[in-house]
């Protein structure tokens, strides 16, 4: 062995004190990050701290339970190739390549459980802070947040859609202190239901004319290419109520 390269050795209880620490990073990080958030849900949608905390936890244990609502078919046309369809009409396209079909799902904790809480925030909310008042704030944000979702949602052929991760959660939330003059309960009310309804119009059903076109076996409204936008948009709107 060369003069220039030393050798050092770690005693067990260093590997332990090391393996201690590791575990405790991946324990803890999540736990602070669960109780942070549950935290912030509090405020929003007025449980106890270890309600919103389940909840949380719930939101994402369900973002993997997708529900198949129907099936989009598409035929596709491919033109011959090879020696042997070299003389055929190249304007006679052959039909060889079969059926493309793709199922169109909504996520359990990206879709169900964010809408039917922003549709209880709404209803709890309406009831003191003036109704049509508060109804015309939340459809002038949803659409707001929906155009900014849908002009920004990139369709992906063989992956599906990608909605950008916090515009959408970001633009809710300006418009929620925009429109309530001010942080507080109005403003996360109309972050809240404006983000959830707004990324699942504008990033989802909006692009679903095109689902066929995507190639892939499954799109889910609320899943994957999604949730984080939405994840990450009811936190800001939690925080700020």
């Amino acid at each position: 062995m060369p003069d220039n390269i030393r050798v050092y050795s770690a005693g067990p209880l260093t590997i332990i004190a090391l393996l201690v620490i590791i575990g405790l990073v991946v324990i803890v990080v999540p736990l602070l990050f669960l109780g942070l958030v549950g935290k912030a849900f509090t405020n929003l949608v007025g449980l106890s701290w270890l309600t919103a905390t389940a909840l949380v936890i719930l939101i994402l244990l369900c973002s993997l339970v997708n529900i198949p609502v129907w099936k989009v078919r598409k035929e596709t046309i491919r033109m011959p190739h090879g020696a042997a369809d070299q003389f055929p009409d190249a304007f006679a396209p052959t039909e060889t390549g079969g059926l493309w079909e793709t199922s169109i799902a909504v996520n359990l904790g990206g879709a169900i459980i964010p809408v039917a809480m922003a549709c209880m925030l709404l209803y709890r909310a309406s009831s003191f802070m003036g109704g049509d008042t508060l109804y015309l704030q939340v459809a002038a944000a949803t659409l707001i947040v929906a155009a900014i979702a849908y002009v920004l949602t990139r369709p992906v052929v063989g992956i599906g859609l990608r909605a950008p991760l916090f515009v959408p959660g970001i633009a809710a939330l300006l418009c929620g202190i925009l429109f309530a003059q001010g942080l507080g309960l109005s403003a996360g009310v109309i972050a809240f239901v404006s983000t959830t309804f707004g990324i699942l119009l504008g990033a989802g059903i909006a692009h679903l004319p095109i689902a066929g076109d995507l190639e892939v076996p499954q799109i889910s409204i609320g899943g994957s290419g999604m949730f984080g936008a939405i994840f990450i948009g009811c936190i800001l709107s939690a925080l700020i109520a």
